[in-house]
């Protein structure tokens, strides 16, 4: 009987050791948002797919936040403070309109606009388009409340 509990307990503690190794290995550090805690950012994290172009999801850190492949080449953030006017390059994927900072090649850091709690994608370009990112993110984010909409807009990332 002493023997069966024992080994219960081994049993136990080598499955807990095993999680405890496979979870910390794919978890990613994302640092939240100041509105992470806003009930759109939950709708938003509850829809999120398994997979975007070609990338596996991974787990996060911090709530209302995203990430797929290994290292992550995709990461993305809600409750991030909505752009105001910008003359910054403007595009509109999955019906949603995106600013799109380029200025650290092959990385794009590329933010929701018009819409309120703001959404932000990392996309690296060199592992993933990041115009397929948004095309699978963006049917997800337009659930969002839309305040207002770019002028000016492209439909494609170069």
């Amino acid at each position: 009987m002493r023997l069966a509990r024992h080994r219960h307990v081994l049993a136990g503690l080598v499955v807990g050791a095993v999680l405890t190794l496979t979870s910390c290995a794919a978890t990613v550090s994302v640092p939240p948002a100041d509105n992470a805690d806003d009930p759109l950012c939950a709708e938003i994290t509850v829809r999120l797919p398994a997979e975007v172009d070609g990338q596996e999801r991974r787990w996060t850190d911090a709530q209302a936040t995203g990430a797929w492949g290994t290292p992550a080449s995709v990461i993305l953030t809600c409750g991030v403070e909505p752009p105001g006017p910008t003359e910054a390059r403007c595009i509109t994927i999955g019906g949603v309109d995106w600013i799109v900072d380029e200025s650290d090649p092959p990385r794009y850091l590329i933010r929701s606009y018009g819409r309120s709690p703001a959404v932000e994608v990392y996309a690296d370009n060199s592992v993933v388009s990041p115009n397929e990112v948004l095309s699978t993110l963006g049917p997800i984010v337009s659930q969002l409340p839309r305040e207002s909409e770019c002028t000016s807009t492209e439909t494609l990332l170069d």
